[in-house]
C-alpha cells in the first residue's frame, strides 16, 4: 500500500485502495490503518486491540472490505478455556521444555531459527528473504511492550513466541520453531503456554489476531475454545469446546 493509494476516513485513520486478498485468492481486500504519524503508546494499542485491530510491526490495521466479513479478530478468555484432548496431549508431550521470557532484540540464534522456519514453512511468500532489519521491523514496534518467549530442550532453542503484553492480556504476534520438530506441535504449545501464563499473571485474554473460517492457515485459531470474535463492534462467543 503506497501513500498515494490511501484515503483519510477519520482523524488518525487511513483507508487503502483495493488490493488482492492475502488469504482468499478469489477476493480483493481493503485495509484501514492507523496514520503512522498518529501518537501511539501501549495503552492506546490495548484499546485498539479491544476494538478488533491488530499490529504488524508498527502498523496498526484492520480489514475493511465492503462486501466481505471473513476476517474476524479472535481472542481466548483464559478463565473459561477448556483444552481439547489433542491439546492436552500436546501440553504433556512438551512438558520437557523450559520457557523463558526475554526482552526483544536481535539475536543470531533467534534469527537463524526464524530463517529456517520461513524457508521450510513459507517459501516464496516474500518473507523468506527477510534480513535482520526486516525481522525486527516485523516483530517489534517502538511503542509496544513486546516479549520473546524462548522454548528450549536441554538448552537447545526449539521455538520462539513473540507476544505483546497489553492491558488485559497477551497478544500473539508471531511464533517460529525448528521445522525438524514439527511433530511436537510447537505452534499449538506456544498458544497453550500463553493461555497458562496469562492465567498466572491474572490477565483476561490471549488475542490470536484474525480468524478466517475459509482459510486453512487461519482456521486453527477456533480450536482454542470457548473463544470470542469481534463482530458488529462487540466481542461475541464463536463456539464451544468439543473433543
Amino acid at each position: 500500500m503506497t501513500g498515494d493509494s490511501r484515503k483519510r476516513i477519520s482523524p488518525g485513520l487511513l483507508a487503502s485502495g483495493f488490493h488482492p486478498c492475502a488469504y482468499l485468492a478469489d477476493r480483493t481486500a481493503r485495509t484501514v490503518v492507523v496514520d503512522p504519524g498518529f501518537p501511539i503508546n501501549n495503552r492506546a494499542y490495548s484499546e485498539l486491540l479491544r476494538r478488533g485491530m491488530r499490529r504488524s510491526g508498527s502498523h496498526i490495521y484492520s480489514p475493511a472490505c465492503p462486501s466481505c466479513r471473513s476476517c474476524q479478530s479472535l481472542r481466548i478468555p483464559v478463565d473459561t478455556f477448556q483444552p481439547r484432548r489433542r491439546q492436552r496431549r500436546c501440553w504433556q508431550h512438551n512438558a520437557d521444555l523450559t520457557a523463558s521470557m526475554v526482552t526483544p532484540g536481535f539475536s543470531v540464534e533467534h534469527f537463524s531459527l526464524y530463517r529456517r522456519y520461513l524457508l521450510a514453512r513459507h517459501p516464496g511468500d516474500g518473507m523468506d528473504d527477510h534480513g535482520p532489519d526486516d525481522y525486527l521491523d516485523f516483530l517489534v514496534a517502538p511503542w509496544s511492550d513486546t516479549r520473546f518467549v524462548e522454548f528450549r530442550l536441554h538448552g537447545t532453542l526449539l521455538a520462539v513466541a513473540v507476544i505483546d503484553v497489553v492491558e488485559d492480556g497477551f497478544s500473539a504476534v508471531y511464533t517460529f520453531f525448528d521445522p525438524q520438530f514439527t511433530r511436537r506441535g510447537l505452534g499449538t504449545y506456544a498458544i497453550l503456554w500463553q493461555i497458562d501464563a496469562a492465567r498466572r499473571y491474572a490477565l483476561d485474554h490471549v488475542y490470536l489476531g484474525y480468524w478466517i473460517a475459509e482459510s486453512e492457515k487461519m482456521r486453527y485459531k477456533a480450536d482454542f475454545s470457548p473463544c470470542e470474535v469481534y463482530r458488529e463492534r462487540s466481542w461475541q462467543p464463536l463456539c464451544r469446546n468439543t473433543d
